[in-house]
Parts: C-alpha cells; sequence; structure tokens
C-alpha cells in the first residue's frame, strides 16, 4: 500500500462577475414584466404576484455577495434570465473541458508535474454537459495526459468523492498520479427566476493533483484518510435527464432546473455532516484541537458556522474556518477545494485540515490532510 499526497491545486475563475445589487436588479424587473402579464389572474386570485428580492435578503440568507459566471449578459436579461452559450462543433472543446484544463494546467504548475505523467483523469461535477463521451477523456486528450479518464457525479460531493477514488488506487499500486478536476458551471441549471434560490450559484473550475507520497521534494499536504457516505433524499433535485423525451416532458419546467427545500435541508444535512467528521475524526484519532483548519463546502454561511461551532466545540476564527462564497457564491463540488486551494499554503509542517464537501443525495466527504 503506497501514501497518498495533494501536490497541487488551480482554479479557473470566469472574468464575469455579477454583484447583488445587479442580479436583484435584473430579477426585480422581471418579476415587474411577469406581474404585469399576468395582472389578470393575479387580480382574480388565481396566482400569486412575483415579490421583489433584495440584497439584504441575499446576504442575510446566505452570506453571498457575488458570483462569477460564464455569461453574465443573458442572465441579467429580465426577458431570459439564463445564460447564452453559444452551441460548439463537436470538434471543438467542449466549456467544461475548457475550463477544467485550465485549472488542470495550474495544479500541475504547482506540482512541477508533466500531463503526461498523470494515470488518471476523473470529472467529477454535479452535472455533465453531455452523456458521452465522458468529458474526462475530452480533457485527458486536451492535456496530453496518459492513463485512463471518466466522469462521475455525487453532486456537491463530487470532488471529495473524486479524491477517495483516486486516493484508493494510488493506495492500491494501480496508478501513481491523478488529477481529479471540477468544472461547475452552476449557472446553467440554476433558476434564476426563483426569488427563493436565484442568488445561490456561480461557476469555477476547480482540480486537485494526488500523487504517490514517495520522494516527494515540494511542499504538499499527505492525505492520511479520506471517508465518504450518502442517504438518498429528495429534499435537493433537478430531474432534467435523457428520458424527458420519452414522457414528452421536453417544455421549460421548473423540475428541470435545480430545486431544493431548504428548511429540510438546513435540518437534515447539518446534523448529518457534523456527526460524519466527528466519526472521521475519531476514527483517526485527531482532536478537536489537532485540527488547523476546515475547508467546507462553501452552500450557505450559516451551514458553515454552525459544523464548525459542533466540529471545534466553538464558534471557529475566519483563519480556522475561511470561507469564500461572497466572493464566489455556492460552486456546487468546487467551493471545498477553492477553499483549500487559496488558504492552505501558510500552514506549517503538521499542521492538519480537513476538506468537506456534502450536498444532494444526501451525500458527504471528507478528506483529513497534513501539510509536509
Amino acid at each position: 500500500m503506497h501514501n497518498v499526497a495533494i501536490t497541487g491545486t488551480g482554479v479557473f475563475t470566469p472574468s464575469q462577475v455579477i454583484t447583488n445589487d445587479e442580479l436583484v436588479a435584473a430579477f426585480n424587473d422581471y418579476a415587474d414584466l411577469w406581474n404585469a402579464e399576468n395582472a389578470a389572474a393575479i387580480a382574480a386570485g388565481e396566482v400569486e404576484a412575483k415579490p421583489h428580492s433584495s440584497s439584504d435578503f441575499i446576504v442575510a440568507a446566505s452570506g453571498i455577495e457575488r458570483r462569477y459566471v460564464l455569461d453574465k449578459a443573458g442572465v441579467l436579461d429580465p426577458t431570459r434570465m439564463f445564460p447564452k452559450l453559444e452551441k460548439r462543433p463537436d470538434d471543438a472543446p467542449g466549456y467544461m473541458a475548457e475550463i477544467g484544463v485550465d485549472a488542470a494546467q495550474k495544479a500541475l504548475a504547482e506540482a512541477g508535474v508533466d500531463a503526461a505523467d498523470v494515470d488518471l483523469v476523473i470529472c467529477a461535477a454535479s452535472n455533465m454537459e453531455r452523456a458521452y463521451p465522458a468529458i474526462a477523456v475530452e480533457i485527458q486528450q486536451l492535456l496530453g495526459a496518459g492513463g485512463f479518464a471518466f466522469d462521475m457525479n455525487v453532486a456537491c460531493s463530487s470532488a471529495t468523492f473524486g479524491i477517495q477514488t483516486a486516493a484508493d488506487m494510488i493506495r492500491a499500486g494501480s496508478i501513481r498520479r491523478a488529477l481529479v478536476i471540477n468544472p461547475e458551471i452552476c449557472s446553467a441549471h440554476l433558476e434564476w427566476r426563483d426569488r427563493d434560490c436565484h442568488f445561490i450559484f456561480g461557476d469555477v473550475a476547480t482540480a486537485t493533483l494526488l500523487e504517490r507520497d514517495e520522494d516527494l521534494k515540494g511542499p504538499h499536504f499527505k492525505v492520511l484518510s479520506t471517508r465518504c457516505a450518502t442517504q438518498f433524499s429528495n429534499n435537493i433535485r433537478n430531474n432534467n435527464g435523457y428520458l424527458r423525451r420519452t414522457q414528452d416532458a421536453m417544455e421549460d419546467s421548473r423540475d428541470m432546473q435545480f430545486m431544493q427545500n431548504g428548511r429540510k435541508v438546513f435540518k437534515e444535512v447539518l446534523p448529518l455532516v457534523s456527526a460524519h467528521i466527528a466519526d472521521h475524526m475519531a476514527e483517526e484519532n485527531i482532536a478537536p484541537q489537532d485540527l488547523r483548519r476546515l475547508w467546507l463546502h462553501q452552500a450557505n454561511k450559516t451551514m458553515n458556522d454552525y459544523i464548525g461551532k459542533k466540529v471545534l466545540g466553538r464558534a471557529p476564527s475566519p483563519d480556522e474556518q475561511p470561507n469564500i462564497l461572497q466572493d464566489y457564491a455556492n460552486t456546487s463540488s468546487a467551493g471545498s477545494i477553492i477553499a483549500f486551494s487559496k488558504h492552505s499554503s501558510d500552514l506549517a509542517a503538521g499542521d492538519k485540515g480537513l476538506i468537506c464537501s456534502f450536498g444532494a443525495g444526501y451525500s458527504v466527504g471528507s478528506v483529513i490532510v497534513e501539510r509536509a
């Protein structure tokens, strides 16, 4: 059995930013248009008028202040309210592959590793641009990586599940190096016309390079332990899939975008994740005071504050539990990796930390690492 290390990470950040104020202005214009078009039905009590959103509401509900997207104009068009990405020919790189390659190249550069020396590429994300061929195989070809590649989907936990999968293969000796890539174009599956969730997601791509922990000379993080768990729930769901045509359901439908029962998610996911982390730490004989940092899934500040307090037994400081969702919003599986990539280089040798992602499934994955 071989030991495993994280030797590099990379983050692709889109150039376009939407602030809360911009988003609210577009949403309120859309709501006004809808209310005007449905004035008679609203007056008759057949439908309810769409209420306005506000920046204060968004910050209070989530802690999010802005988000990056691949297309700003389409999202902020009150007659459209979703991104517009041009269709690419089959012989051109796909959008997910393009941004995934960018993040992967940054991770490889940080580690000083050539793409040809990578044995496995996993594309782990909440949605895939197409059914097949696998996005991971396209990324493998664009990078010039060796070995093999495949896609996987565990919604917001895809990154940590991908890390465990790659780490297990490295431990077993079947591969030496793996890239786990999380290209998340969340703007494409968000319902921007729903006041309760129109502010939640942003776009990004992350990459994590894992290697055998042998003869490594540069700074890296030893992967001490990984742990994953799932529990079925309908409280976070997206019904869009390849069977839509067979069900004569090709029209625009609310359940074909991101949906969640927020109150139930809070009530059920928080104890699930807190217990998962506590059990993982207990298995590895790691006490709360042994953890230097928590890199949590970036879905909601209140959720992270709750989990951090449960894990540490007290309110964590911003240094102990850095958040990035105020700038990136929820980026599904990529969130905890953004936090890790941007807030890990200052740790000293021997410092331990925990990466955790959680979400639809329900699913939760955790990775305990130590700076070397």
